[in-house]
């Protein structure tokens, strides 16, 4: 059980960091660059700090689940 959680924790630690790289780098520290960058008539930098590390976030959520999922089976903790 403890690889198991090493797993878990391994798993939230790369994502998180994904997560914070999106919302904190490109929303603040990068944004300068991306503003050259238009995405729908909107400067990126600004549409990742509005929007697009929401949908990030939403994805990664997503890709924990599966990750999870393939986890719980491997080590039989399943719920089927």
């Amino acid at each position: 059980m403890k690889k198991y959680w090493s797993y878990n924790l391994k798993y939230l630690l790369i994502l998180l960091s994904i997560w914070f790289l999106v919302s904190f780098g490109a929303g603040i520290l990068w944004v300068e660059e991306l503003n050259k960058i238009r995405l729908g008539g909107f400067k990126l930098g600004f549409w990742f700090a509005q929007q697009g590390s929401i949908y990030v976030f939403v994805v990664l959520i997503f890709i924990y689940v599966r990750l999870m999922n393939r986890l719980d089976k491997k080590f039989n903790v399943d719920e089927n």
